[in-house]
């Protein structure tokens, strides 16, 4: 996969200014509006995104409290695959290197990545921020709808919400109602189909759709 610089055309040592005139220049090609796509759309964002909240010289590695700063402005890094690749691929949602492999599979944008969540962001929200489309409904926790499988890492929900006991052992958490509290947090979403959710998931519409249309 392209890395983020390449995204934007700019080499890895480009300064903040050179940083931001790429970005706009980029986003305004990719924008479906002037003949690019969603697809196209939402990567350069994310490239950008990504760019802007790396630490890439180094300057927070001697200074734990500006790493601990740094966390608290900016939000929480949180990688994810969708569920409906691993049954293309033969993977599972147990499978100990399940990231090591969406990884190395060079999939879709859609299908693995790394979203941030800044503070007061929910999953769903950040997910949707940052340009993609995850599945919901209600909204308010009480549907599995927007399920996800937390695999790496800790998420702290608002509310209590429906989701069995079995369900939240397994890590399910729902993403319209859930942060990440730590950092590097793994999650699978589009989970919704998974057994014991069967009965908690509301009838599709509109808005219930893993990805925007191109």
């Amino acid at each position: 996969m392209d890395s983020p610089f390449d995204v934007l055309g700019i080499d890895s040592d480009a300064d903040d200014a050179e940083i931001k005139q790429a970005y706009r220049q980029r986003v305004k090609q990719a924008h479906p509006d002037h003949g690019g796509s969603q697809k196209e759309f939402r990567l350069v964002r994310a490239a950008y995104e990504e760019i802007r909240t790396g630490d890439r010289n180094g300057k927070y590695a001697d200074d734990p409290e500006s790493v601990e700063e740094q966390r608290r402005r900016e939000g929480l890094q949180v990688e994810y695959v969708n569920y409906e690749v691993l049954e293309e691929y033969g993977w599972d949602l147990d499978d100990e290197d399940l990231f090591e492999k969406a990884s190395a599979a060079g999939l879709d944008p859609a299908d693995h990545g790394r979203i941030l969540v800044r503070p007061r962001e929910s999953l769903l929200e950040a997910a949707e921020n940052r340009g993609f489309a995850w599945p919901y409904a209600c909204r308010g926790g009480a549907c599995a709808n927007c399920a996800v499988a937390v695999v790496e890492g800790e998420a702290e929900t608002y509310i209590d919400n429906v989701l069995p006991p079995e369900m939240i052992e397994r890590g399910v958490r729902l993403s319209c109602i859930s942060a990440p509290i730590t950092e590097n947090m793994k999650v699978v979403y589009n989970v919704k189909n998974m057994p014991y959710l069967d009965e908690l998931r509301l009838p599709p519409d509109r808005f219930d759709r893993a990805y925007p249309t191109d």
